[in-house]
């Protein structure tokens, strides 16, 4: 694969050796995409713009908060962003990527053997609400993300289980409406949440505008939640 240039925004957040991480992510992404098709974000733009920088910006450019040595899990995690992204940039942290489908997960557990991360890196193949009832998972993560997987509103019923009373919640979004804020506001009264702030970032090459909404508990989420299989995209909380 021929290099391709790389905007100037990724560069001043990134060192040389993980940008050569990146490279090697993107040729064994794309020599899976063959099999399976796991993303068509791959090529130029695509790859360096809407998948890594994307995936890197909430966590790069917020330096008031520590991102590092945690317990982190990305939910619906696909070909592996924004999971892969945390992980070779926070080597110290413990990372969990979940996916239903198995031929995704099968692929992310591939791309782990093949790229020398230096992370534990754990890939399960479940509904996020299986893992959120689960004693083990319960309020177990310092960091949960979800990234292109359902509305906020669902989304913040998956990641509220599963925080620590000192975690964090992170959504990626497009664009971010006062009527948006106030659904996933009442949402996050019911889960025992709250939106902690929200960042904008204009992607470079007009790849448009993306939101990520952090959230974090105040107190701890009811043991119903989260219901099962289906119920949080059928049936979004509204408060």
């Amino acid at each position: 694969m021929a290099k391709e240039s790389i905007p100037n925004k990724l560069l001043n957040l990134v060192t040389e050796d993980e940008i050569m991480m990146f490279r090697e992510l993107q040729i064994k992404i794309q020599e899976l995409n063959y099999k399976t098709n796991l993303t068509r974000l791959i090529k130029g733009d695509d790859y360096w713009i809407s998948q890594v920088y994307d995936s890197l910006w909430p966590f790069k450019e917020n330096a008031n908060k520590n991102f590092d040595n945690k317990k982190f899990i990305d939910i619906g995690s696909g070909c592996g962003f924004p999971g892969f992204a945390y992980a070779i940039t926070h080597p110290n942290s413990e990372i969990y990527l979940v996916d239903s489908s198995k031929k995704k997960t099968d692929s992310l557990k591939e791309i782990i053997k093949s790229i020398n991360f230096k992370n534990d890196i754990f890939v399960i193949n479940d509904r996020i609400e299986n893992i959120g009832r689960q004693s083990s998972f319960k309020n177990g993560f310092n960091i949960a993300t979800a990234r292109a997987v359902s509305n906020p509103s669902t989304v913040s019923e998956y990641i509220l289980p599963i925080l620590k009373s000192n975690g964090l919640g992170i959504l990626y979004c497009g664009k971010w409406t006062n009527e948006d804020n106030k659904y996933l506001e009442n949402t996050l009264n019911i889960l025992e949440g709250e939106i902690l702030e929200i960042k904008s970032n204009f992607l470079p090459k007009e790849k448009g505008i993306r939101n990520a909404i952090f959230i974090e508990p105040k107190a701890s989420c009811p043991d119903i939640y989260p219901r099962s299989i289906g119920k949080a995209e059928k049936y979004p909380l509204k408060g």
